[in-house]
């Protein structure tokens, strides 16, 4: 549909035209090298040319691109709740959003291991500003979100993208991901922002909000790092909002931090996906008959799901000890990882900056607040 040219991802009679610029540039050589580092270039090449679907370029490369990221810079991915999906069904996946682009990748990597579905994915237009980095969303299956706009383009641009996320769901038997909120949480706080639950509910006809979300099949994700690589990074914009300051980008800050995310040292991480919502929704459609307080109820419900599910690391304890002086949490982590965090903490962050060693510690205290609260 020409409506969403725009912000779609390539069509499969497109793959292949663009692969063929896209191999000749520095970056693609770079992703290549790193993914297949045994491999001649003419080789890549080569297959690459015989490529003509987004599956099979996600399938013979990004898939392994994302394999050795992990390979590389985590000591490796484990999930839970996949079982509780079906094989064929395409869900909207909400999550949690720490890494611009390990979050959905990762995700990907599990459902295809899985047998299931992969995504279509929210990208902000801000992250692919390059038209290298533009074409290689297109071609792993990202759709674009459209950033600083007026309100009256604002409100365009979400009726388009619900109604495109809409045409994957219900048309094209397509999962789609996206974050609870925009851009990646930086507190370590996940909470739901409305504005998401609002965009999505903009292509609805039903006479309850709620009857069209149960046909998106919603599906709450819990993503979690023991080491965010880009915690230090994350800094300079905490404090700004700790002091009322306007926060400014560096100019290549996105880019400086999307590859931090990719390449820095992770450790674990888990992938929790939920059951869909279905009793949930009916249970908030029972309760409220005013739309924005459903969505109001919606948020509390993801909310709580992905609180509940983010798995927490001795890293997150520590942290949790460390801001409030205390020893409450000590069962959960031993004196080495203790000592390691010390160091992490001792070597990214000025000591002699209080609030900066505050709000370094909050970001990983704040998942096991959280989960205090719902205990």
């Amino acid at each position: 549909m020409p409506k969403f040219d725009a912000i779609r991802p390539y069509h499969d009679t497109e793959v292949n035209a663009a692969l063929q610029q896209a191999m000749h540039h520095p970056m693609m050589k770079a992703l290549m090298q790193f993914t297949f580092p045994e491999m001649e270039e003419d080789v890549w090449k080569n297959q690459l040319s015989k490529t003509h679907s987004i599956r099979d370029f996600q399938c013979n490369f990004i898939y392994h691109a994302a394999k050795k990221v992990l390979e590389r810079s985590s000591d490796g991915l484990t999930t839970t709740g996949f079982e509780n999906l079906d094989t064929h069904t395409p869900y909207l996946f909400i999550s949690n959003h720490r890494d611009i682009l390990l979050d959905t990748s990762l995700l990907n990597v599990s459902l295809f291991d899985k047998g299931m579905i992969m995504t279509a994915s929210a990208i902000g237009d801000n992250l692919i500003q390059k038209q290298f980095l533009k074409t290689l969303s297109r071609l792993n299956r990202n759709f674009v979100v459209q950033r600083n706009l007026g309100p009256r383009e604002l409100l365009e641009s979400s009726k388009l993208l619900s109604e495109y996320i809409q045409q994957m769901l219900l048309h094209e038997n397509r999962s789609v991901w996206i974050a609870q909120r925009e851009g990646r949480t930086k507190d370590g706080n996940d909470i739901t922002q409305t504005g998401v639950l609002k965009m999505l509910g903009m292509a609805s006809q039903e006479s309850n909000l709620m009857d069209y979300f149960k046909k998106l099949k919603i599906v709450p994700v819990s993503i979690s790092y023991e080491y965010d690589p880009t915690d230090a990074l994350k800094m300079p914009q905490l404090m700004a909002q700790a002091n009322d300051e306007v926060y400014v980008k560096e100019k290549n800050e996105d880019f400086i931090n999307l590859m931090s995310g990719i390449l820095g040292q992770k450790k674990r991480i888990h992938i929790h996906v939920d059951t869909p919502l279905d009793k949930e929704l009916d249970q908030i459609s029972s309760e409220n008959d005013n739309a924005n307080k459903q969505i109001q109820a919606l948020v509390q419900c993801l909310d709580g799901k992905i609180q509940k599910n983010y798995h927490l690391w001795p890293t997150n304890y520590i942290a949790y000890d460390l801001l409030h002086g205390s020893n409450q949490m000590k069962n959960h982590y031993t004196e080495n990882e203790l000592q390691i965090f010390e160091r992490r903490l001792e070597l990214k962050i000025d000591k002699n900056n209080p609030q900066m060693v505050e709000s370094f510690l909050t970001m990983y205290a704040n998942p096991v607040v959280n989960r205090l609260k719902i205990s």
